[in-house]
C-alpha cells in the first residue's frame, strides 16, 4: 500500500503548527522544512471580495513520519493540525476524498 496526505487547504488557518511539529520531530535546522505553509494573497478579486489562502506544502524532507506511522501513530503534522485539514491514509482512499473536496490536494512522499 502507498500512503499520503490529504490537505483541504480551503480551511487552513495558517497557524503553522504543522511546521513546528514537523521541525521538532525531525530536528530540522533553521530554513529546513518537512512541511511548509505558504501564503497566497491577500488580493482583491474582480467582484470586490478578497482571496487569502494558506497552502501547507510537504517538501522533499517529508517521509510521512515513517517511524511514528510504523508505531501506529499519525504523522506529526496531521496529529497537531489545529484546523483538522489534514488526513493520513492510503492514496486510493485519499484520492476519492479529494474528488469530493474542492480546494484540496493529495501528497505522497517522493522516493529518494
Amino acid at each position: 500500500m502507498t500512503y499520503g496526505l490529504f490537505i483541504d487547504y480551503g480551511y487552513c488557518t495558517g497557524c503553522h503548527t504543522c511546521e513546528v511539529a514537523c521541525k521538532k520531530e525531525h530536528h530540522l535546522e533553521r530554513g529546513q522544512w518537512g512541511i511548509h505553509v505558504l501564503q497566497d494573497g491577500p488580493r482583491q478579486k474582480e467582484d470586490g471580495s478578497w482571496e487569502f489562502t494558506y497552502l501547507p506544502l510537504p517538501t522533499s524532507l517529508c517521509d510521512l513520519c515513517s517511524e511514528r506511522v510504523g508505531e501506529g501513530r499519525l504523522p506529526m503534522c496531521v496529529h497537531h493540525c489545529q484546523a483538522g485539514v489534514m488526513e493520513f491514509g492510503e492514496l486510493e482512499e485519499l484520492t476519492k476524498l479529494q474528488r469530493r473536496t474542492p480546494n484540496s490536494v493529495v501528497f505522497r512522499p517522493v522516493a529518494g
